[in-house]
């Protein structure tokens, strides 16, 4: 294991020209200190976990000091926003320190979120606050724990800073990890700006650092944006079929490499509600549940557009070869999805008729308003023996009589793939959660954090690394919300 000084930071992005970046050093919160260490996101730097107790471990990663070998830099970016188009973005609040490589030859990048004021920071302050900070620490984690590709969270620091929002909050600082932080919104600047070999130099340094199987390919760019809309498929159908609400699924906020990316308004489905819009801002709910496949679909054909110059003569062949790969999209999430729910549903093969039972079975959660979660983790307990009551199951539904004629249905698809109750109640319990980030979850341990008790993150953070365990004596933390706690609406102004 590695000691801080030893990470062997290096900074490939810093070796891309100015218009890319702009290198900076981090202004330190006052009164920094430690509220959460990750150790499983130190795994990933091959970090010695003892680190976190030295005083240099705060001073380098909150930017009181350089961390040696760092080359702080803010990304360039611009990006569509609700659907408009806005010119120049960028790192307004984070700052590139550089990249590790580990023992298994991973690179994972290292930036500190909330770290000051950057050229990109337009009317904003560069900083984070404590509410949004631990919401994006732990949801990282639960993403990551749920099996869904996701930047990581190392650590959080609390501070002494006061930062204004609606009202005076604690300021706060997020490290975070991922492979990469480029979006797409990278490419959408340089396109927009008709400075077309600067977008060529991004892409290729994508695919010289995260793709190098393309370089083989006869067009490495086309090859960049299938395999980019691939990924993205499949990490929305996963986002669906756990029921993860991003809330802001802007083009800059849309990882290049399918990871979720920039946790703001997130929310996990309790009663199945489709339409949820879990963002306080956004109004006309745009990026409600239900849309998110469809706005995926939308930000990739911004990506695709971006990339056009690079997609060869004449622009006519290039949009054809764009539109080519938009269409394999939908195929791409429906059947990435139709998978994820056999498993959920604890079918072992995919037979005609499955996508009607799901379909009712989805149709009756929402009109019943069934918790999501518990209920899929309930069915793995269904006894499917001829006239079994299933009454805990049952008794979840306000309509009783609704629910037996759908389980009379599923009864029938488990007797015709002959299907072992025992054998199938334990692959369910590993891919439906008993423990999701709900948000009066996150909010009880953000109201204890600013009382100066961080005990809750640290016991939600053990829960959601192993979200499909049973964690006896922690059953509580997967009940649904109280009264309180329902619908809650979560603003941008974090």
């Amino acid at each position: 294991m590695r000691r801080l000084e030893k990470l062997n930071l290096t900074n490939s992005y810093a070796r891309l020209p100015q218009p890319f970046h702009t290198r900076l050093q981090p202004t330190p919160l006052a009164g920094t200190r430690l509220l959460s260490f990750n150790p499983a996101a130190a795994e990933l730097l091959d970090l010695d976990p003892l680190e976190a107790l030295r005083p240099e471990f705060t001073a380098w990663l909150s930017g009181q000091a350089p961390l040696p070998g760092s080359e702080p830099l803010a990304a360039l970016y611009a990006g569509h926003q609700f659907g408009h188009y806005v010119p120049q973005l960028g790192d307004g609040r984070a700052i590139l320190l550089g990249e590790v490589q580990n023992d298994r030859g991973e690179r994972w990048e290292v930036q500190l979120k909330g770290a000051g004021l950057t050229p990109y920071s337009r009317r904003g302050d560069g900083r984070a606050v404590l509410r949004s900070t631990i919401r994006e620490y732990l949801c990282s984690e639960a993403i990551h724990g749920l099996g869904i590709p996701t930047t990581r969270a190392l650590c959080l620091f609390g501070s002494d800073e006061e930062v204004w929002r609606e009202e005076p909050e604690s300021g706060a600082l997020l490290v975070r990890l991922a492979p990469s932080h480029v979006r797409f919104g990278s490419f959408e600047v340089f396109y927009y700006r008709r400075q077309f070999d600067h977008l060529r130099r991004l892409a290729d340094y994508v695919i010289t650092h995260h793709y190098p199987e393309l370089a083989e390919e006869k067009n490495p760019y086309l090859g960049l944006f299938r395999t980019v809309t691939e990924r993205t498929a499949r990490l929305i159908a996963q986002w669906q079929a756990v029921g993860f609400a991003h809330g802001v699924m802007n083009t800059d906020n849309m990882s290049i490499l399918g990871l979720t990316l920039d946790y703001g308004p997130f929310a996990f489905l309790d009663d199945f509600a489709p339409g949820l819009v879990c963002n306080h801002s956004d109004y006309e709910g745009r990026y409600a549940f239900d849309r998110q496949p469809n706005i995926a679909h939308w930000n990739l054909s911004c990506l695709g557009q971006a990339l056009l110059p690079l997609l060869g003569e004449p622009v006519e062949a290039a949009v054809e070869h764009d539109n080519a790969v938009l269409e394999e999209y939908a195929p791409a999430f429906h059947a990435h999805y139709q998978e994820l729910m056999q498993h959920k549903l604890g079918l072992r093969e995919p037979r005609p008729g499955d996508a009607q039972l799901l379909y009712d079975l989805l149709q009756l959660l929402a009109a019943q308003h069934i918790d999501y979660s518990n209920f899929f983790r309930a069915l793995s307990r269904f006894d499917s023996t001829p006239g079994a009551r299933n009454t805990a199951l049952r008794d979840m539904f306000p309509d009783r009589a609704a629910f037996e004629r759908w389980a009379a249905g599923y009864r029938d698809r488990l007797a015709a793939e002959q299907s072992d109750d025992a054998a199938r109640g334990d692959a369910m319990r590993r891919v439906n959660p008993k423990y999701i980030l709900r948000n009066y979850l996150a909010q009880q341990a953000i109201t204890r954090a600013q009382q100066g008790d961080n005990d809750e993150i640290d016991t939600l953070l053990r829960l959601l690394h192993h979200p499909f365990d049973e964690h006896p004596g922690y059953e509580d933390y997967a009940a649904p919300p109280p009264d309180w706690g329902r619908r809650l609406a979560i603003s941008c102004s974090s």
